[in-house]
């Protein structure tokens, strides 16, 4: 046996089987064309695929070293890090690489928005949240162990969810026996998701298991959904999905049951403060100071300088979402133009142009909506006209349709008003008419002066309870409901006469004509007390 056929022989004992072209290639080299040939299936890549540079046998280890620095240059903390890579030899028998360590060194890139850049790799840089990723929390220890459970993460935007899943990353990363893949239902479908499961299955082989974050996973529909269960109930994948929306209305049940829902709330003002802070400092975009006038005195030259103050009012605007605000100081910092004579200074004017507080979180159709409207009719029930007038502004600065709360206004005084104030019905449906006729914004006044009105009113809740007791009444009952007593029945007809149909029927009232209008067995029955047992 020859020494070039000997050769050939291990090349090929080493290939392994790609699980979506079904090529073979060298392990050096089998994950990175995994991934390409799943997620970055361009048209050029298509050209290469058809030339068979993937396949060939003689694939430059240039092209190798290239795609293999690309690969860990994209998926690096903000910290320097050290990898290897394969250096090219001339003799291109010799199966086994020489490797030699290169530290790259990562700085702030400015064609990188500011969030983007700032996103932690590491459980100990999230800021906020201590009650669910705090030290002693059961996530913290898991994901401390390297363990990674099926989850779902509810929360509003910028709150930390898609930092959570780069903190994940970072953990399957350190471990050879997890594989991370992320993907947004906004830019892919079922296909996508049945490609990461073919290509799971494969890495079991390997003993490595898939970890799939699933970005706004509220985006599939509750049939699409369905895509996961099986391979999660068996566990080829490990799911962790991100969504804005309830996962109680936008997931389906049997998914829910196969994942923990982490519900994020917003972020507070002084989490919001910290991430600026950390990232002004960290990537020396400026000097933070109490009092932009004693900054000379204490720091002398420097390309900028912000003031502390500033910062606060930017945290408290943002509503609770750190990519706002990190945004909207990246904004404030480029639109700065260098002055000779003088320090350049981010005042809070300045910060005020990069932000415009229209963004508060509202969504029409999602929990947020549902919630207000709840708001707004639990301060009218309490008689708190002050809640119930900023709940009302608030769902109208939101966007809210106002016909929507007209509506819920007229539930309102029927619901908690009733018969302690009967002429509160009455302007009620009144305010509904004047916004059908004026529309916004003159409409506003109008609900606002019906919710103080109503929750000013005396409330009495006597018709809803009873009509919720005769609701009651009708659902116990066990069988065909009891018949209308036959001096009730109409009788329009002579044959309905002649069978009984209103006899002996008269207009008197009920306490002197002898007739009885409940049906029969239930004469004692009174749905205005609740000691009738309903």
């Amino acid at each position: 046996m020859s020494l070039s056929h000997s050769v050939d022989t291990n090349l090929k004992a080493d290939l392994f089987q790609c699980p979506v072209c079904e090529r073979q290639f060298s392990q050096s080299i089998i994950e990175t064309h995994v991934n390409k040939c799943i997620f970055l299936n361009t048209q050029t890549e298509n050209k290469l695929k058809r030339a068979g540079s993937y396949g060939d046998d003689n694939e430059t280890v240039d092209s190798a070293i290239h795609k293999r620095i690309k690969t860990d240059v994209g998926s690096a903390s903000t910290t320097s890090k050290e990898f290897s890579v394969p250096v090219k030899t001339t003799n291109k028998s010799n199966v086994n690489q020489e490797m030699i360590p290169i530290t790259e060194s990562l700085t702030f890139d400015k064609n990188i928005p500011l969030a983007e850049f700032m996103r932690p790799s590491l459980l100990e840089d999230l800021v906020g949240h201590t009650d669910i990723f705090g030290p002693g929390c059961m996530i913290h220890s898991m994901l401390v162990k390297k363990k990674i459970p099926n989850m779902i993460l509810w929360g509003p935007p910028g709150c930390g969810k898609t930092s959570l899943a780069n903190v994940i990353a970072n953990v399957c990363k350190e471990l050879k026996t997890l594989r991370f893949v992320k993907l947004s239902a906004t830019m892919c479908g079922v296909n996508e998701v049945k490609e990461v499961v073919k290509a799971a299955k494969n890495e079991c082989q390997f003993k490595r298991h898939t970890v799939l974050f699933m970005d706004e996973i509220h985006r599939f529909n509750k049939l699409q959904q369905d895509t996961f269960l099986p391979h999660v109930e068996s566990g080829t994948i490990t799911l962790v999905g991100a969504t804005t929306e309830n996962p109680s209305f936008s997931l389906n049940n049997a998914l829910l049951s196969r994942c923990r829902v982490i519900v994020l709330e917003k972020l507070s003002v002084e989490n919001v403060l910290q991430i600026l802070e950390k990232a002004i400092l960290k990537n020396n975009l400026a000097v933070i100071v109490d009092n932009l006038k004693e900054r000379q005195s204490k720091f002398g030259e420097t390309k900028c300088f912000i003031e502390r103050s500033s910062l606060q009012w930017l945290a408290e605007m943002c509503d609770g979402d750190a990519r706002i605000a990190l945004g909207a100081l990246e904004l404030t910092l480029n639109s700065q133009k260098p002055n000779d004579k003088s320090v350049p200074c981010v005042t809070l004017e300045e910060i005020k142009g990069g932000i415009k507080r229209t963004h508060i979180l509202y969504d029409k159709k999602g929990d947020e909506h549902y919630n207000i409207i709840s708001a707004i009719q639990k301060s009218i029930r309490a008689s708190d006209d002050n809640a119930a007038l900023y709940w009302t502004t608030r769902a109208l600065h939101g966007g809210e349709d106002p016909l929507y709360i007209a509506r819920r206004l007229i539930r309102t005084a029927c619901e908690d008003i009733g018969l302690g104030d009967p002429n509160a019905l009455v302007e009620a449906v009144s305010c509904l008419h004047g916004c059908q006729h004026i529309g916004m914004p003159e409409c506003e006044v109008l609900l606002a002066q019906c919710a103080v009105r109503l929750a000013r009113a005396p409330k009495s809740t006597e018709v809803y309870h009873a009509m919720k007791r005769v609701q009651q009444t009708l659902r116990d009952t066990k069988g065909s409901l009891p018949p209308i007593p036959m001096h009730l029945r109409n009788a329009p007809t002579k044959l309905m006469k002649e069978l009984g149909y209103a006899k002996g029927y008269n207009k008197n009232h009920k306490d002197s004509s002898g007739l009885t209008y409940v049906p029969e067995g239930m004469e004692g029955v009174n749905f205005f007390t609740a000691s009738n047992g309903c």
